[in-house]
């Protein structure tokens, strides 16, 4: 059994729902939001929010290769959220809430970039999900992670 453990990163709007949405699929055994793609070093969530750091709300997956595979990752990431909204999803508008994926090798490029082709078919508009590669990843304030949870919350807008 592959013991490896390896990284997702994804931005799909409100970081709250999407680490709602991955965190017990069986096979993750890890997440965290935070803040990535962007100019500013240390950002905060205000600043996030209201500056023009250049930084998406994101979750970062830590999973187990051989329970769940990178290609049902964004698989899931194609049908939890609206790929063809550009820099919003729902009611949050702001490029922080643009639809990424941040890739950690040249693998998941590929199998992000085909699942654009594969998926595009699916929506009425043309996806505007970016491929590009990860970044530092800034970790979000403390009262971020597992948000819903923590508040019994059972989603924020992402689609089930």
């Amino acid at each position: 059994m592959n013991n490896e453990r390896q990284l997702a990163t994804f931005a799909a709007g409100c970081f709250w729902g999407v680490e709602e949405y991955f965190r017990t699929m069986p096979g993750v055994v890890g997440t965290r939001v935070g803040y990535t793609g962007g100019k500013t070093d240390n950002p905060t969530y205000r600043e996030v929010c209201y500056n023009d750091t250049g930084h998406a709300e994101a979750l970062e997956i830590t999973f187990n290769p051989s329970e769940i595979s990178y290609a049902t990752l964004v698989g899931h990431f194609f049908e939890m959220h609206d790929p063809t909204q550009l820099n919003r999803q729902g009611p949050d508008i702001g490029d922080q809430y643009r639809s990424a994926i941040f890739t950690h090798d040249d693998a998941q490029a590929e199998i992000a970039k085909a699942a654009i082709v594969e998926y595009g078919p699916k929506f009425k508009k043309p996806i505007v999900t970016q491929v590009v590669p990860a970044g530092k990843f800034y970790e979000a304030e403390e009262y971020h992670q597992k948000y819903l949870e923590k508040r019994g919350a059972p989603s924020c807008h992402i689609k089930r």
